[in-house]
């Protein structure tokens, strides 16, 4: 790999944005490829175009074969997924843990010190500060879920139309249908397109029935995992 080829990895890298390094086993040509590279179908052969988009998804490396024959080993470089969770809640205290077992860096935010304590979310990376404080230090990027969990407008409503603009790869909230269509209303007051609005995840989590705070994470935590590993299929996802 040339060290122009390297800096613009470790750039990428820095900026967490997934690429991946394509090499022809035949010559030992090294090209970079990022997922959000304005138009990736045109700058590469046809087979390796419907190639990338799933590897971008799945995050496996490996050795793949054109149909002419040609075999590239692809090298993927996807950033750490990162959960974003609004609301230091019962939901949060089960999902937390579980999230970080499935591979996300998971960070709970809320300013109501009497909920965001220590001894309720011990080896958790919890901030006791308000949302529009936290992300300025800690930007959303594609790579990142956020569940909107408090039920506060106060507290919730920042980060979702942050988690909006920065393109996360999942956003929901939680609450009820009438309490989602009020949250859509205020939303669209600030400014928020309908079809941004229209990413939102709300009831938040997958449709198994949870009725337990606990269950209820497990809801979540696999609706964000769909969400991860579908990004980018049509329908599904944010856009890329």
């Amino acid at each position: 790999m040339d060290r122009f080829t390297l800096r613009a990895l470790n750039e990428a890298r820095r900026q967490r944005r997934a690429a991946i390094l394509v090499t022809n086993l035949a010559s030992g040509v090294v090209r970079l490829f990022r997922e959000d590279d304005a138009g990736l179908d045109r700058m590469i052969e046809p087979a390796l175009a419907a190639i990338l988009p799933e590897r971008f998804r799945s995050a496996r490396s490996g050795m793949v074969q054109t149909p002419e024959g040609d075999e590239f080993f692809l090298t993927v470089h996807v950033p750490p997924p990162r959960l974003v969770v609004i609301g230091a809640v019962h939901i949060s205290q089960a999902l937390a843990p579980m999230a970080r077992i499935a591979g996300f860096d998971v960070m709970i935010i809320d300013p109501r010190t009497a909920f965001a304590t220590p001894e309720r979310f011990a080896g958790s990376n919890l901030v006791a500060e308000w949302p529009e404080d936290v992300l300025p230090r800690r930007p959303l990027d594609a790579f990142t879920a956020v569940a909107a969990l408090t039920h506060d407008p106060k507290i919730d409503d920042m980060p979702l139309r942050a988690a909006l603009d920065a393109n996360c790869f999942y956003v929901g909230a939680l609450g009820s249908r009438k309490t989602h269509a009020k949250r859509l209303e205020r939303l669209a007051e600030a400014g928020v397109a309908p079809e941004a609005l229209a990413r939102i995840r709300a009831p938040i989590g997958l449709a198994i029935a949870a009725q337990s705070p606990a269950e209820i994470a497990v809801s979540v935590l696999a609706e964000v995992i769909e969400a991860l590993r579908k990004r980018g299929v049509a329908g599904e996802g944010a856009e890329t």
